[in-house]
């Protein structure tokens, strides 16, 4: 049904698994740091906050779309890398529009640590106001090493600030840590450290990612030059004693359903956190010797 959708993408285009069935609109195009060494989604893209007309042009010709098979989108997510880094009257005339097209729907948004802490607390309850309801953190590490090794932009102390700073506002946070950024150097820190910090921070939803060496990035010549990447076995034992460590009073949603994951778990903590513990130790007892995912080829 959508083959003739009338919005025109700057590709490639992401989004959290959660906004599947979302309704992209793109604020910015690519990633305002674009230079964290694992990532490659951006990397064919320039950095660039797009004009307010054009943005909100785009919202009103999706608006006649859906209207025109009488429907209407769940959510809608701004894209690219870190939406939320654009100006905030640009934001707030896209919500706006958004608003007055589709009625009082959430608006979710990629963040920054560095976005988040851009963003006065008046400026982040103003957008909040307009309909901002949940922005998207690739938090990655707790760990200062970690962050710094893959030129994430931020410290740990950064993640803990903007996230109080959105979360204040009254805006929901989803936070994404990565199994295995660290490699074996840095796996007993890069745990302990995420554990504290998410537990500083307790998101309303929290998921994880495995780390891969993806061709063409600086982390795959990095594995290509010695980095040990973790087996499958460490990469659940990270995950094990993160979630060993989390401790919060407020509830937090997890969600581990990414396809870089090798198995689908979710629940609520501290509710199910025994629980799901319980069954990451028994997929770690059955897991078998190797590397997940493959080293690169050419080592």
């Amino acid at each position: 049904m959508f083959y003739d959708f009338p919005i025109k993408y700057h590709e490639p285009v992401f989004r959290p698994p959660s906004e599947g069935r979302s309704l992209l609109i793109q604020q910015t195009i690519g990633c305002s740091n674009n230079k964290c060494t694992y990532c490659n989604m951006y990397r064919s893209k320039t950095y660039k906050e797009r004009n307010s007309v054009e943005v909100i042009e785009d919202i009103k010709k999706a608006a006649a779309y859906y209207r025109r098979f009488e429907m209407r989108p769940s959510k809608v997510f701004l894209c690219d890398g870190d939406a939320l880094g654009a100006p905030t009257e640009d934001l707030y005339r896209s919500l706006l529009a958004i608003r007055e097209e589709f009625g009082d729907i959430r608006v979710g948004v990629y963040a920054t640590a560095q976005n988040m802490l851009d963003k006065t607390a008046e400026e982040l309850r103003y957008l909040k106001e307009a309909g901002l309801g949940i922005a998207y953190l690739g938090m990655e590490s707790g760990c200062d090493k970690v962050l710094h090794m893959t030129v994430k932009g931020n410290s740990a102390q950064d993640m803990i600030d903007g996230s109080r700073r959105v979360m204040d506002a009254g805006m929901k946070l989803s936070i994404i840590a990565m199994l295995g950024l660290g490699g074996k150097k840095h796996t007993e820190t890069h745990v302990r450290e995420t554990a504290r910090v998410l537990s500083e921070i307790s998101p309303d939803y929290l998921s994880f990612l495995t780390t891969m060496a993806i061709e063409g990035t600086p982390y795959y010549r990095m594995v290509q030059r010695g980095l040990e990447m973790l087996t499958t076995k460490e990469i659940l034992g990270e995950m094990h004693d993160i979630l060993s460590g989390v401790q919060t009073s407020r509830e937090i949603l997890l969600r581990i359903n990414h396809v870089s994951n090798m198995y689908p778990i979710g629940g609520s903590l501290p509710q199910d956190q025994a629980t799901i513990i319980q069954q990451v130790k028994q997929w770690f007892d059955e897991a078998p010797e190797g590397t997940y995912p493959p080293k690169p080829s050419h080592m």
